[in-house]
């Protein structure tokens, strides 16, 4: 059985990418709704704020391209495990720019960058779910077999398993870490068959943390020192059910982060950055 990875929830680094005006009018979307860049903008300073002052992490922001109008949305740009940066291909066709400043960026900081070059494959980092153990990776709309296969042959220390994705737009619309072990799942039936699947092709046993709504499974977990357990969740005004769930976790410092408006263009909480640990000798 795999052991959890040494420093598993440990980072230090965040990397966030600045939200441009034209998320509003451009950014895709499953829903037809309305966005307002004003409280798009509030929601990104707070997040990058908790992420600097109250969790201490070194934060290196990119500057908005207004010609990319997703690219606040940083994490499917890139998979960071360990000091190996995978620059991803992203499945929709107006994103696959972002990974430019991304790569140039996790260049700079020493990390090897491995670069997805094949053009049959696409894999956005909304579909990774790392959990300390294995990388379980969602066959949607946006990431393929052969993405999934070259996340496989760059972190050959760990198990990919590949899980479809329905009704979604990544696996972690619906599920996400939320402590070494524990996986935070959403109610819907598309997130409980995503969850079974994933418990068959384990020979681990996950703890879960059942959420009444999908999108408030998207949390992000940390263990940080002198902080211990962190968790970044939902707030009681957007899920108060699932607030509530979350609420029972006694042992982690739990930080509400309002995502409302970025989820009308389908981000959630880890959609808006790729954590990175640094060790000494990167």
């Amino acid at each position: 059985m795999a052991e959890l990875m040494s420093g598993f929830g440990c980072f230090t680094h965040a990397m966030v990418r600045a939200v441009p005006q034209s998320l509003a009018r451009d950014a895709l979307r499953s829903g037809g709704l309305e966005v307002d860049l004003l409280k798009v903008q509030e929601e990104y300073e707070e997040y990058v704020s908790v992420l600097k002052h109250r969790l201490g992490l070194e934060v290196l922001e990119l500057p908005a391209d207004e010609a990319l109008p997703d690219c606040v949305f940083v994490e499917d740009a890139a998979v960071v495990c360990g000091d190996t940066a995978l620059v991803c291909r992203p499945g929709a066709q107006s994103r696959r720019r972002e990974t430019e400043a991304v790569k140039a960026a996790l260049t700079e900081l020493g990390l090897n960058i491995v670069e997805m070059t094949d053009e049959s494959a696409t894999l956005e980092g909304g579909d990774v779910l790392f959990t300390g153990r294995e990388f379980f990776v969602g066959l949607s709309k946006r990431t393929n077999q052969r993405g999934a296969e070259i996340l496989a042959d760059t972190f050959k220390d760990y198990a990919v398993s590949t899980v479809p994705v329905q009704d979604a737009l990544h696996l972690k619309s619906f599920c996400s870490m939320a402590g070494p072990g524990l996986i935070a799942i959403g109610s819907s039936e598309a997130a409980q068959k995503a969850l079974k699947i994933m418990q068959q092709m384990s020979d681990h046993r996950y703890d879960k943390l059942t959420l009444p709504d999908d999108s408030a499974a998207n949390c992000i977990y940390m263990n940080l020192p002198s902080k211990g357990d962190v968790l970044l969740h939902c707030t009681p005004e957007e899920f108060p059910e699932s607030a509530k769930v979350f609420e029972k976790l006694k042992d982690h410092m739990l930080i509400p982060v309002t995502n409302q408006e970025k989820a009308k263009v389908d981000g959630g909480l880890t959609c808006c950055s790729v954590l990175i640990n640094m060790k000494k000798n990167i």
